[in-house]
């Protein structure tokens, strides 16, 4: 994959376009990278659905899954999909960036190809897609899911609302988890520096990093926890659930800007259960 090179924050604004250039960009220089510091965690099947560990074997949030058509968006090497297809699930999982998706059909190849997700699963089917724009039919799925997959990164997080609706049965779940709001107002340091406020919760400017040649390679969209449910209920959906996964006790894993010392004081998940009307 071509390498990025150094990239420093701008403030310049971002539209769905730019994002998603950007993004497949960035996800496809990073996915060696990425998974030699996070695969471990994610491990091959399994289904974690946030830096606090929670997992869906615990959370069954997108409840019974056998015999159903499930949809991942944005789902990086998918080991969310391959636990679901072990459960008795049809997945297919989707993401922009074709290095994540090599990373997926590897995991496919250790995983289903060799038994290890039980005897006669179907691997997840992977496709290159945009949330925005995606190519199945309207009414395909009966279950859609993302975890910090797609949704923090789009402009358009209405479309991205509208589309998975779209091709949602109606009474289809849609669950999905992102950086709890709250966090855009804090530093990205799991530190103490990590625990002062430094910009508004309102502020809903796009974190845009640019490389030496000053062309976006990095963007992520904040929205409040307002936004949130306001684009779901105007996306077609009804809001069943929003959790805020605390931090385990004893729980010492670091992510990024999660920790133990920021986790303990303030949420930095949200994960949103909806369902479509």
């Amino acid at each position: 994959m071509t390498e990025i090179g150094p990239t420093q924050p701008r403030m310049i604004p971002a539209d769905q376009k730019t994002s998603a250039a950007a993004n497949r960009r960035w996800w496809d220089a990073d996915a060696d990278a990425y998974h030699a510091e996070h695969g471990e965690f994610l491990g091959d099947a399994d289904f974690v659905w946030c830096p606090e560990n929670l997992h869906e074997a615990d959370a069954h949030l997108l409840g019974e899954v056998r015999g159903r058509l499930v949809l991942e968006v944005g789902c990086g090497s998918a080991p969310c999909a391959r636990w679901l297809v072990a459960r008795g699930a049809s997945v297919v999982a989707f993401d922009l960036s074709v290095g994540m998706l090599r990373h997926a059909r590897l995991g496919n190849e250790r995983t289903c190809m060799t038994g290890r997700t039980g005897s006669g699963t179907v691997p997840p089917w992977l496709v290159q897609a945009d949330v925005c724009a995606m190519p199945f039919r309207d009414g395909a799925f009966d279950i859609a899911f993302s975890a910090f997959g797609a949704i923090p990164f789009v402009a358009d997080s209405l479309g991205a609302m509208r589309e998975v609706a779209r091709v949602l049965k109606p009474g289809g779940r849609w669950v999905f988890s992102v950086t709890h709001p709250m966090r855009w107002v804090f530093p990205d340091d799991p530190g103490p520096r990590g625990l002062t406020a430094i910009q508004s919760y309102f502020d809903r400017s796009p974190y845009v990093e640019v490389d030496s040649d000053g062309l976006p390679a990095y963007v992520e969209h904040h929205r409040t926890m307002g936004d949130r449910i306001r684009e779901l209920v105007i996306g077609g959906f009804t809001v069943l659930d929003v959790i805020e996964p605390e931090w385990p006790e004893g729980f010492a894993g670091v992510w990024g800007q999660w920790s133990p010392e920021r986790g303990v004081l303030f949420p930095g998940t949200a994960i949103f259960v909806a369902e479509k009307r």
